[in-house]
């Protein structure tokens, strides 16, 4: 979840980053906001899905506005790409005829009718032999929301600086265990599985209607929801799901359970772990920061003792707060993650890494936290990892930053990481 800077003109919350030139041939640069920033009364949006969360996050629904891009005269060579992919993976079987696309469309998530959970885009098509079954393919490589392509550059930059090999992973020669706490519209999974050919990534999404909606209404690979059991909920893909995510769905495991419960009953090693779980309320869980609690505890077991690295995404409003560290009362309701910035990256840090060992030592690993351009949002990453090796936070954002460039390349990403890693580098004592 996410604010954007100056959506009030009495309030400058953040100021635009202009060191870094967006990259227009982006498709979810933040420059095509525009399009999706607006509110239900808006006559370009519709409701596509609304119903009433009984996990605390009140009305869900799911708004649609039209995209500029692609244009159509780039559709029909995706409905090439799609006939072709159709015959490759159903050899023989041509009853589907020709593919046609309707369009592209923004799929905004919100809660409650205010807060902006998550921004997709969509591909919406048919076949001649169905023309009234319209299927969804979200588009794994567009991120349109600034702190999500935060959460990715500076987290995987940062497990490549404590020499893990990225690009082995990238090109399906080793493994690499992500687990995503909170789901949203499923846009960052969908994206490093697109990505990553060795990622395994599993998605814990408490909201069985966040779930539904992201599968229904937003395009996320309806083969990847898991039982209860551990089990696949679709024994076998259909040829829409085959043809739109073979070689993908395969690789994402969405559970539907309680984030302390997954930790806890889990014994998996992973080599990243991102969270971002905010509830209705726009508020961050307690249970999900609090030091004494056993989520946190659980975390620190499930992380990679070489490289494994935390990314959460909080609200940056510690800024508003009153001079002696008081939230104004104007901003209680409206900015409620305010007053625990600190809290959690001191938490997260003293968990997961510590401040020293039984020796008096440091231990290795690292915290430090940068700001998310053109939104009120802050990346706190912690990484247990000892490859970066050093105090001074100079030395570490170099060492951070080279990285990204390679990150940049292998993952041939449409985005600079550098403009998401530099911007409010702070190092954690």
């Amino acid at each position: 979840m996410w604010r954007r800077a100056g959506w009030s003109s009495g309030w400058n919350l953040r100021q635009l980053s202009t060191a870094v030139r967006r990259r227009i041939e982006d498709e979810g640069d933040w420059f095509y906001s525009s399009e999706w920033w607006g509110t239900e009364s808006d006559g370009d949006g519709h409701t596509v899905l609304r119903s009433t969360s009984d996990k605390g996050n009140g009305v869900v629904s799911v708004i649609a506005y039209p995209s500029s891009r692609p244009s159509e005269v780039y559709w029909p060579t995706m409905e090439k790409w799609l006939q072709k992919r159709y015959a490759e993976t159903n050899p023989g079987d041509e009853r589907k005829g020709r593919f046609n696309i309707l369009g592209y469309q923004w799929r905004v998530l919100r809660f409650n009718g205010v807060t902006r959970q998550s921004t997709v885009k969509v591909l919406a098509a048919y076949t001649d032999s169905e023309p009234g079954s319209v299927f969804l393919m979200q588009q794994p490589h567009c991120l349109a929301v600034p702190y999500l392509k935060s959460m990715a550059s500076i987290g995987l930059a940062t497990m490549a600086s404590c020499n893990y090999d990225l690009k082995s992973a990238v090109d399906g020669k080793k493994k690499m265990e992500v687990l995503c706490i909170g789901h949203g519209g499923g846009s960052l999974p969908l994206f490093l599985a697109s990505k990553i050919q060795g990622a395994q990534i599993h998605i814990v999404e408490i909201d069985p209607l966040v779930i539904s909606a992201s599968v229904q209404a937003m395009g996320f690979p309806a083969f990847s929801v898991m039982t209860p059991s551990g089990n696949r909920a679709v024994s076998k893909p259909n040829s829409i799901d085959e043809l739109l995510w073979k070689g993908t769905h395969e690789r994402l495991y969405l559970h539907e359970s309680d984030a302390e419960k997954f930790i806890l009953n889990n014994t998996n090693l992973y080599d990243m772990i991102f969270i971002d779980a905010y509830d209705g309320e726009d508020i961050f869980p307690r249970a999900l920061w609090d030091p004494d609690s056993p989520f946190l505890k659980a975390l620190s077991n499930r992380l990679h003792p070489e490289h494994g690295t935390v990314v959460v995404n909080l609200h940056s409003d510690s800024e508003l707060l009153n001079p002696d560290g008081s939230v104004p009362s104007v901003l209680e309701q409206i900015l409620p993650m305010g007053k625990y910035v600190s809290q959690v990256g001191r938490a997260y840090k003293d968990v997961l890494v510590g401040n020293t060992s039984s020796s008096g030592e440091k231990n290795s690993g690292l915290g430090f936290t940068v700001s998310v351009p053109w939104v009120c949002n802050t990346s706190l990453v912690v990484c247990k990892g000892s490859g970066i090796g050093n105090s001074n936070r100079d030395i570490i954002l170099d060492n951070i930053a080279s990285k990204s460039i390679e990150v940049e390349h292998i993952l041939n990403l449409p985005f600079s990481c550098l403009q998401y890693i530099k911007r409010g580098f702070i190092l954690l004592d």
